[in-house]
């Protein structure tokens, strides 16, 4: 088991390991000793693996118990799912000292997040990420929100968790492509921040998903991100300066996803967003070849794409509108070598034309 302290306007614990879905009742209890009541909200492929096993644990801990499950998918990530959460809690008698447990993938933290954070101007929330992507990434940090049809995550709040449970064994029910979408958001961190983590993946590229069988190395591996992103939240907390090179192939990524209408996996469009960024960077001569091709190799033998046919024109018009724009300007994200990454603040016109010339290296 590894415990990771995120240092954020509320401390708290990310405790990641195997098995622990069957103690999570206890660690809410921890964390929130006055709560009477519990929201667990999931999602419908993941409230039959373990719903009935998070409501055990809570209610063996004194918690009043209600849930709320809505169809998964990103298309159920906007305000009427929201409302519904309210709806629960407002019924229910929900005061400020209960406590709502978000348990699922990144959509499901993200909302039940967003609905914590807004319901009586904010309760407590936990996180208990049941896919890779959100134990890496979407649990840890505070993040939460919704999409709108003009593009994702547009509204939201900045609302830390209480804890955060992360239980690798839940790894072993994903499919293999819930799976390899988490492994985008994993090679990011590689690439931008961290070579140890980096050789990891490499050294186990071979085995591609196989790798979640081995117990040890998840954990490991979870791990490493979780303390990378707590390293950042720690120092910037809402997003305005180091936090924004968590948005490293997110820039392009979001636009693509958003273009599928949220049908494409987010880690899937993420790692396009990479590829294209590798390309571009490499063709400014920034990042040197020999790089740019290990990290397109290491991306490919985790069964995640490098390209995409978005046009330029097509990847800035959408990144304009979204949340990563500041002013007239748009904060793009680079790594010219593994393990580093560097904020570029670009025009609308310099940031097509960095794309334009990455397009012509394939």
């Amino acid at each position: 088991m590894i415990r990771t302290t995120v240092s954020a306007s509320r401390e708290y614990e990310v405790i990641t390991g195997a098995g622990l879905i069957n103690e999570c009742g206890k660690i809410m209890r921890d964390v929130a000793k006055d709560a009477i009541k519990l929201l667990i909200v999931s999602e419908t492929n993941v409230a039959p693996l373990y719903l009935d096993k998070v409501k055990a644990s809570a209610k063996a801990e004194g918690f009043e118990v209600y849930e709320y499950v809505f169809e998964a998918g990103e298309v159920s990530k906007n305000i009427n799912t929201v409302a519904g959460m309210w709806a629960v809690m407002a019924k229910a008698g929900f005061t400020r000292t209960d406590l709502v447990a978000a348990l699922g993938g990144g959509v499901t933290g993200d909302m039940a997040g967003f609905a914590a954070a807004s319901f009586l101007r904010g309760i407590a929330v936990v996180q208990i990420p049941t896919s890779l992507l959100a134990m890496v990434d979407a649990a840890v940090g505070g993040k939460t929100g919704i999409d709108l049809p003009e593009g994702k995550n547009q509204v939201g709040a900045f609302w830390q968790p209480s804890a955060v449970i992360e239980d690798t064994d839940c790894l072993l029910t994903l499919s293999d492509e819930k799976f390899i979408e988490g492994m985008g958001e994993v090679l990011k961190y590689a690439f931008i921040m961290d070579v140890p983590l980096y050789e990891y993946l490499h050294e186990n590229a071979s085995r591609g998903v196989a790798i979640r069988e081995d117990a040890w190395l998840m954990e490991k591996i979870v791990g490493m991100c979780v303390a990378d992103k707590a390293d950042v939240v720690a120092g910037d907390e809402l997003d305005n300066g180091r936090r924004q090179t968590l948005n490293y192939g997110h820039t392009v990524g979001h636009v693509i996803e958003r273009d599928s209408e949220f049908t494409k996996l987010h880690g899937v469009c993420v790692a396009k967003g990479m590829g294209i960024m590798i390309d571009a960077c490499e063709a400014a001569g920034t990042l040197a070849s020999d790089e740019a091709q290990k990290m397109r190799e290491l991306i490919t033998s985790y069964g995640l794409p490098v390209e995409d046919d978005i046009t330029p024109e097509a990847a800035v018009a959408g990144a304009m509108n979204d949340k990563k724009k500041r002013g007239n300007t748009l904060s793009v994200i680079l790594v010219n070598k593994i393990g580093t990454s560097e904020i570029r603040k670009m025009s609308a016109d310099e940031f097509r034309s960095f794309l334009e010339e990455g397009k012509k290296i394939r």
